[in-house]
């Protein structure tokens, strides 16, 4: 917002957003299936890199180079394999596959209708590249992953990068998820 000098009865009055007030980000929103979810205001939506993918966020921490992402993924009702099937695809994307003391899981529900989430975090090595490609080892990584059971199929939210940036990004993760079922 521009600042702008008015003249009153002798007082100079700076009248900018940061001094009436903080500044409102524009609330940027996105829809995935028949939900609509809040973008975080610091992360930068980018173009989603393959068609599997119906969302995509880069999650940046400070004035490093460093950044995560976090991606949404939709395959209609019934696509993709349940639960269970892509917690042990994601935990196979880590190389040696976390034990039990390197994730946690679990579930919460949400909204008027108790939509179910289940969560996964993990920590380790991540082998980072397309599903059929080279992969390229990512240390000290984590995974903070939710399975949203939407009423017209699940929507599958992950949030991969450097376990200190995923570890601070979660929360908002989670608020962001939480958006699509305000009423």
């Amino acid at each position: 917002m521009k600042a702008v000098n008015v003249f009153l009865g002798g007082v100079v009055v700076l009248a900018a957003g940061w001094a009436l007030g903080e500044d409102k980000a524009e609330v940027k929103k996105f829809k995935v299936n028949d939900l609509e979810f809040t973008q975080p205001a610091k992360w930068q939506a980018t173009k989603p890199t393959s068609r599997m993918r119906q969302a995509q966020f880069q999650v940046v921490a400070g004035k490093e180079k460093e950044h995560a992402e976090c991606v949404f993924f939709y395959f209609g009702p019934g696509g993709a394999g349940g639960v269970e099937a892509n917690f042990t695809r994601w935990l196979k994307q880590f190389s040696p596959m976390p034990g039990p003391k390197d994730f946690q899981r679990g579930a919460i529900a949400l909204g008027p209708d108790k939509v179910k989430l289940h969560v996964l975090k993990a920590n380790g090595t991540y082998m980072d590249g397309p599903p059929f490609g080279a992969k390229i080892p990512k240390r000290d990584y984590r995974m903070y992953g939710v399975i949203i059971m939407a009423p017209r199929g699940a929507i599958f939210v992950k949030m991969t990068g450097p376990k200190a940036i995923v570890t601070q990004a979660e929360g908002d993760c989670l608020k962001m998820i939480q958006s699509a079922f305000l009423k």
